[in-house]
């Protein structure tokens, strides 16, 4: 490859224009070879086994900032520059029809670099309306919480009532369609059969398949008036605390901006993490070694190219060289490198968890206070989340220490399978595959089942300030008395929450799509030309979930 001022224009070969000898065509030929390159000097095979100059030269056209053969097609016939064939420089005709194949595949890169750039464009001139759509989301965010104190009753029940009805409507409807192919010739065929169809639309024209919707729906409309029946009271209590959780997110506002501390804390972590496996990678350094032919003393011993040439080696071993062996090192810092990194890995989760703990802590000790507050607001202290951030500190660091230890033991492991998993893929071992996945699937349920009770066991060191052990035993009898009441409150609110975030989401970006789409007539001329529209929509709508989330 070389940088040239303009793309060859003709049809020229190396051998070509040595041959003739024509001063104009050599000097043309030397602005596409390597910078100082003399012509006549040396020999053309020379030149062309030393990739001085390239053997041929074709018409081409620039394409982002590359010299591609400048291909069209008349008459349904490949051509570059009204020729059909070129000389390869080495003698031989070849047709340019070899050139559009390597042209396809540079294409599939140009097309990414294109797209990229077009994307990179499009958020240059939108990315202050971008903020503007999250800064809305933020807004209507903080309108839901504020709504959900006086419409939480309301909008659980109307959701409640809206499915009971749609899978009613869905009963109706599979029992019209298998009443209206009573008597259709086919409709009567079992799925048994049937068999298996690659069109699914076939099992549609059978009054099996309708009768068998019709079933399961039932099945679950059935389920779910049983459970509404007998858990009423418990959505009754759902519904009273989200009431209760808004009240106090009402009283304590900076509560909402505390995850971007602890979110600024992983960064750091992250950040220390990172550089610190970068520092561990690259303080290898180049091994070089004696190699030779012949029998000798030094030979696989370590070796210095600069002093080399004038060591005792040569003279020994006059076929002996000094070559580069391996990147690493021989001390015994560098054959521990591996565990250092394993070490750096392990206080990464360790230190991750522990910031995580900490704002979990800190957020229960916060509501905490309100909760217990005799007269709201008067007896909340006045800034509960610092006085629940400082307690933290000071009286449960190693509680919080000690439970974020127990899943980076755990996490590190899952990590460790995972990369042993990676080492095996192309062993023909089944059996150590099989034990594997179930480590891996044992570990991952540990590690689900360590975080809910972590959470719930720093609750109760917010709450009452016992040690770590205490409090997770204690949140864990908790739990298990109220196993179905904690189910049922945890399923209703994450239901809830969950068409709230989709609400937010829904509205902005629906916003947002006819915004960049200019379809809003009285800010039409505002919105930015972009080359894709989807671009901006999606990262509103991607940062609107996590913002609701």
């Amino acid at each position: 490859q070389i940088c040239v001022s303009k793309c060859p224009d003709r049809y020229l070969t190396y051998l070509g224009a040595y041959s003739a000898g024509s001063p104009a065509d050599l000097d043309y030929y030397r602005q596409f070879c390597v910078p100082g390159f003399r012509p006549l000097q040396k020999a053309p095979i020379e030149v062309l086994k030393d990739k001085e100059c390239p053997a041929m030269l074709i018409p081409s056209t620039p394409l982002a900032r590359r010299c591609f053969p400048a291909l069209r097609a008349k008459k349904g016939v490949v051509m570059v520059g009204n020729e059909t064939t070129y000389d390869d420089g080495r003698g031989r005709r070849r047709n340019v029809t070899e050139l559009l194949e390597g042209a396809k595949k540079a294409n599939v890169v140009l097309e990414a670099r294109q797209l990229a750039m077009k994307i990179f464009e499009d958020y240059t001139v939108s990315w202050y309306w971008i903020i503007i759509g999250l800064v809305i989301a933020m807004v209507v965010s903080f309108v839901f919480i504020v709504l959900l104190r006086y419409l939480a009753g309301i909008m659980v029940w109307v959701m409640i009532v809206m499915v009971i009805l749609v899978l009613g409507y869905g009963i109706f409807h599979c029992y019209m369609e298998y009443a209206k192919l009573k008597g259709e010739a086919g409709s009567d065929v079992s799925l048994k059969d049937l068999g298996f169809q690659t069109d699914l639309r076939v099992y549609l024209h059978l009054r099996q398949t309708w009768l068998a919707f019709m079933i399961i729906l039932c099945v679950v409309e059935v389920v779910i008036v049983l459970l509404l029946i007998f858990l009423r009271k418990r959505i009754l209590i759902a519904i009273a605390l989200i009431k209760e959780a808004s009240r106090a997110v009402g009283h304590i506002m900076m509560s909402l901006l505390f995850p971007l501390c602890t979110f600024f804390l992983l960064c750091l972590c992250i950040a220390y993490w990172a550089s610190t496996a970068v520092f561990l990678s690259t303080s290898n350094e180049a091994i070089y070694k004696v190699f030779n032919e012949t029998a000798c003393q030094f030979s696989g011993q370590t070796c210095k190219p600069e002093t080399f040439n004038t060591s005792n080696v040569t003279k020994v071993c006059p076929d002996a060289q000094c070559l580069f062996a391996f990147y690493g090192g021989e001390t015994a810092y560098h054959k521990y490198l591996i565990v250092f990194q394993f070490y750096n890995v392990f206080m990464f989760f360790w230190l991750a968890n522990f910031v995580i703990a900490l704002g979990q802590v800190t957020l229960a000790g916060a509501f905490a206070s309100y909760y217990w507050a005799f007269k709201k607001p008067d007896d909340i202290p006045a800034f509960p989340l610092f006085s629940s951030f400082g307690r933290a500190l000071r009286y449960h660091t190693g509680s919080l220490a000690f439970g974020s230890l127990i899943l980076a033991i755990v996490q590190v492991i899952r990590v460790t399978l995972e990369y042993l998993d990676h080492r095996l893929k192309a062993a023909d071992n089944k059996f150590a595959k099989f034990l594997l996945s179930c480590l891996k699937c044992c570990f991952w349920c540990l590690e689900k089942f360590i975080k809910f009770l972590n959470r719930n066991a720093y609750i109760m060191i917010a709450v009452y300030g016992t040690n770590f052990c205490t409090s997770a035993r204690n949140a864990f009898f908790l739990l298990m008395r109220n196993i179905i009441r904690v189910a049922v409150l945890d399923k209703v609110t994450d239901f809830l929450f969950f068409l709230g975030k989709l609400l937010i989401v829904g509205s902005v970006g629906i916003l947002a799509f006819f915004f960049f789409t200019q379809r809003i007539k009285l800010v039409q001329d505002t919105a930015p030309s972009l080359n894709y529209y989807w671009v901006p929509i999606l990262t509103v709508i991607v940062g609107s979930y996590l913002i609701a989330h």
